[in-house]
């Protein structure tokens, strides 16, 4: 067998690069950003009758003369396409709670804790703004949730000048903070209920449970089960399918197959195996040594739990399929309203001082006096500047923000104010949290030049 890989131009100059680009971390949130000036561009230009129809466009399945579901492009988006993003977001959920940053008391006490304060808060301050309507109050759960993927790619941009503990302690309370906003969309933003498609929903879901429970790892089978016997009635239920989207991850197995020692010795005893079978002289395999590979494979994927290895595929997708589609869908503000309209409702103002204030206050308010207090302890190497910094960078509200306004309103005019709230404030946080970060790194490593 050849002793080293050897590259094609097409791999070194073009598939290679590509993969550096989608392995990135930061990338996902810059295509999101990309997609997002693209969707307003477009939106308020001379094709923004095409733009703005081409969501409006119905897609039905039927059988035989029968409409099984008939909806718009931009409901199959925020139903279905998005329905990925919440099923990742599941895995990622489980997994922290399995063995993560959400393991254990210890652990989850106090990322669970500013979750939940960087919720309330928001909340509690758009429903001030906007008490005196009832129409304008039901996007109360607008400014809970913040961007994971953009505050992480700020985070990124900064590099060294942030600790890693920073970086996973964000993503810990993000994480709580996920959690939150499914069950305001579950228990808030949910239409009239068919039972029925619920039932026939929860009967899969269980049946799902018990295939974990009896060792069933195909993930076939929980694709196919998981859509059309929980996401489907979910849908046709009234709750939104996102929830069976997040349900359907946590049937997941998160266990292996086959245990660390195991795959090292089975690998160990196929690559002795491979290296004594006979070659042939050209470039292609014997049949013993597509066997030996073969079996080598499959140890591969034995020695990794289902659930990381859905994680780690459909990441990608998620990144620069689903959510710049989504963007593109959702973020197509037409600025065409006057200043007097913008503040015809408290809307605008209670988003923009609920993300930016109502997380700061949530997240650095809550946290500073438990600190003081004792009953808690930041992450080694994680300083109260950093929590400061971090804290004005949650304030960065827009998947889940965008996602929830079309849950919360109907009114174009409320849609609008709601959007462009919500673009103001995530503007104010990033470039503030980016700023402050940056400023307390320079600070800190100057303290540290001049100690030395």
């Amino acid at each position: 067998m050849q002793d080293q890989l050897k590259q094609a131009p097409v791999d070194k100059y073009v598939i290679n690069p590509l993969k550096s680009f989608i392995s990135n971390s930061v990338m996902g949130g810059v295509v999101l950003l990309a997609a997002t000036i693209i969707a307003v561009i477009l939106a308020n230009s001379a094709w923004s009758d095409w733009f703005l129809g081409l969501w409006k466009n119905r897609i039905s399945i039927r059988f035989n003369d029968t409409i099984f579901l008939d909806y718009d492009l931009h409901h199959w988006i925020n139903d279905g396409l998005i329905s990925i993003f919440f099923f990742v977001l599941g895995l990622e959920l489980k997994r922290e709670m399995v063995d993560g940053q959400l393991s254990g008391f210890k652990n989850a006490i106090l990322p669970v804790i500013v979750g939940i304060s960087g919720m309330i808060f928001p909340a509690l301050i758009f429903s001030l703004f906007n008490g005196g309507d009832p129409e304008a109050l039901k996007g109360w759960g607008i400014p809970m949730a913040c961007d994971i993927a953009f505050v992480l790619g700020i985070l990124y941009l900064l590099g060294d000048k942030v600790p890693v503990s920073v970086k996973i302690f964000f993503t810990a309370f993000g994480i709580v903070d996920d959690i939150g906003a499914v069950l305001i969309i579950a228990l808030v933003y949910t239409n009239e209920i068919s039972y029925i498609s619920l039932i026939v929903g929860l009967i899969f879901f269980v049946l799902l449970i018990i295939a974990n429970k009896f060792g069933v790892r195909s993930t076939f089978f929980y694709g196919a089960v998981g859509i059309l016997g929980v996401w489907i009635p979910f849908l046709l239920s009234g709750v939104h399918a996102t929830i069976a989207a997040v349900l359907v991850a946590f049937t997941i197995p998160a266990t292996t197959k086959i245990s660390e020692i195991g795959f090292l010795k089975n690998i160990k005893k196929y690559s002795h195996r491979l290296d004594e079978t006979e070659s042939l002289d050209g470039p292609t395999l014997t049949n013993d040594q597509l066997h030996i590979i073969g079996k080598m494979k499959s140890m591969t994927k034995y020695a990794m739990p289902p659930l990381q290895r859905l994680e780690h595929s459909l990441h990608p997708v998620v990144s620069f399929v689903v959510m710049p589609i989504f963007a593109l869908a959702n973020a197509g503000v037409v600025f065409n309203i006057n200043f007097t309209d913008l503040f015809s409702t408290n809307i605008f103002s209670g988003i923009v001082v609920g993300l930016v204030a109502g997380k700061f206050l949530g997240i650095f308010g809550v946290t500073f006096i438990l600190l003081k207090l004792k009953w808690v302890q930041l992450p080694k190497k994680m300083t109260v500047n950093h929590l400061f910094g971090i804290s004005v960078l949650a304030g960065i509200g827009f998947t889940m923000c965008l996602f929830i306004t079309t849950l919360a309103y109907a009114d174009p005019v409320q849609i609008t104010q709601a959007k462009i709230g919500i673009f103001v404030a995530s503007i104010i946080a990033g470039v503030l949290g980016y700023l402050i970060l940056s400023r307390n790194a320079s600070k800190e490593a100057k303290k540290i030049r001049e100690e030395a």
